[in-house]
């Protein structure tokens, strides 16, 4: 009996739901994951993200530093890119285009484009819905500003 008592209370009890982060926790953990994924955050990618995110969200550097400590937790607990993507493929395809050119220059902030930072990118783009064509145009187009 106390087995079946248990897999009812299973069915009965309310479902947590996953709380998903808002799109500028969202956007800076991928960010910072993505300095990270080849093993090594350089000061060039930090300083990246920083500029970035002062730019993209129109922050001073103590928002920027508080969103940066609140995105690395966000980051640190996350099991997948679900929870950030999601709530980034809800925005105008506009906007979703500039997070992946934000993406790009991050990954080539170093200077080196890292086969891990490559599909990382490639694996957003789906889950926010930008096309291989679009990410393969900004891929270029970044990469280009960069060698300049």
């Amino acid at each position: 009996m106390p087995m079946f008592e248990a897999i009812s209370k299973l069915f009965k009890e309310p479902k947590q739901e996953i709380k998903t982060p808002d799109t500028n926790i969202a956007l800076a953990a991928l960010l910072i994951h993505l300095a990270a994924v080849d093993g090594v955050i350089t000061d060039t990618e930090q300083t990246a993200i920083n500029e970035i995110l002062t730019s993209h969200f129109s922050l001073d550097k103590k928002q920027v530093s508080l969103l940066i400590e609140e995105a690395t937790r966000a980051d640190n607990q996350a099991v997948d890119f679900y929870q950030f993507t999601s709530s980034l493929s809800k925005l105008e395809e506009e906007e979703r285009i500039n997070i992946i050119r934000l993406l790009w220059q991050v990954t080539f902030a170093d200077g080196y484009n890292h086969e891990l930072e490559d599909n990382m990118v490639w694996r957003i783009a789906e889950l926010i819905g930008v096309s291989n064509r679009e990410r393969t145009i900004l891929r270029k187009e970044i990469k280009s500003k960069i060698k300049q």
